[in-house]
């Protein structure tokens, strides 16, 4: 049941990890390509982490902190790098595309 167990979070978070890298390889202006590393990569490693320390904790006397704290590392650090990231660009003025833009930009 652990093996079933495991193997499903793994598989996700190849999924999610996968989904991540096409959206930063696809996806057409800089914002966009933001939420790929950001969002679906995260998730992916995440999932990964949780089945590491889930793994090692079972195989071991006692609870896998290393993957723990990285997950923790991992969930805290990427919204605050992409929000950087973010204000970064807009404070440059990033060339957006135009079907990305709101309404209310597009007028100006």
């Amino acid at each position: 049941m652990l093996e079933i167990l495991l193997s499903i979070l793994i598989i996700l978070g190849g999924f999610f990890t996968l989904v991540g890298s096409l959206g930063l390889f696809k996806l057409p202006d800089f914002y966009m390509r933001l939420h790929g590393p950001t969002k679906a990569s995260t998730l992916g490693v995440g999932a990964v982490l949780v089945a590491s320390a889930i793994h090692f904790s079972t195989k071991t006397d006692g609870i896998s902190l290393h993957e723990i704290l990285v997950t923790l590392f991992l969930f805290i650090t990427a919204p605050v790098s992409a929000h950087l990231m973010a204000k970064a660009a807009l404070h440059i003025k990033v060339r957006q595309e135009k079907r990305t833009l709101n309404k209310s930009d597009q007028e100006e």
